[in-house]
């Protein structure tokens, strides 16, 4: 009896099987969105403790991934509740108007070894913009760890209206930081 077929066929099905982990499953106690910007020179650093997301990541597939991201803008913590207050109100945030901002991937490009490029469209206070995001993904054990940062501009989505409009007290320039955290299936 020749054995190799099946061995062969067993190794296939095991490959198979080790490559098809989709991680669809966001663990929040173990995510993070947080954000930092320069205010009178000085750097300024926040989080958001509430988001909602959708994802389904699959290694094997990354071109077929998708990722939809709410987050909630009155969870935002600037570090003191006065400072939350205002940046929710509606100079800033305007979160009674606006309760979320949203990002909606259209498109993931694998760059090689972990290293991805997320395309798509992140709302906020009404006006949406596509955004290129680059991600890293690390498979830790039945879970898997996306990290990444991006710039946005406030002034493209509103953010400081009135005498906050201009960049000369608080930075145009807000850098994100993420790492999402989802178990897979």
């Amino acid at each position: 009896m020749n054995l190799k077929p099946l061995i062969l066929a067993a190794a296939s099905l095991l490959a198979a099987q080790a490559h098809a982990t989709e991680y669809n499953q966001v663990q929040a106690d173990k995510s993070a969105i947080q954000f930092s910007y320069q205010q009178m020179g000085v750097k300024m650093d926040g989080k958001f403790k509430k988001f909602t997301s959708q994802l389904a990541f699959d290694p094997a597939k990354p071109t077929a991934a998708r990722a939809q991201f709410d987050v909630e803008l009155a969870s935002v913590d600037a570090g003191s509740s006065d400072a939350n207050q205002e940046v929710a109100g509606k100079a800033w945030f305007n979160s009674k108007a606006f309760p979320t901002a949203r990002f909606v991937s259209s498109e993931v490009k694998p760059l090689g070894g972990n290293h991805y490029e997320v395309t798509g469209e992140l709302s906020i206070k009404g006006q949406a913009r596509k955004m290129v995001i680059p991600a890293t993904f690390t498979a830790q054990g039945a879970t898997g760890v996306f990290d990444g940062a991006f710039t946005l501009r406030r002034g493209d989505f509103n953010i400081g209206e009135g005498s906050w409009a201009k960049f000369d007290i608080v930075a145009n320039d807000v850098h994100v930081r993420f790492r999402i955290t989802a178990a897979g299936k």
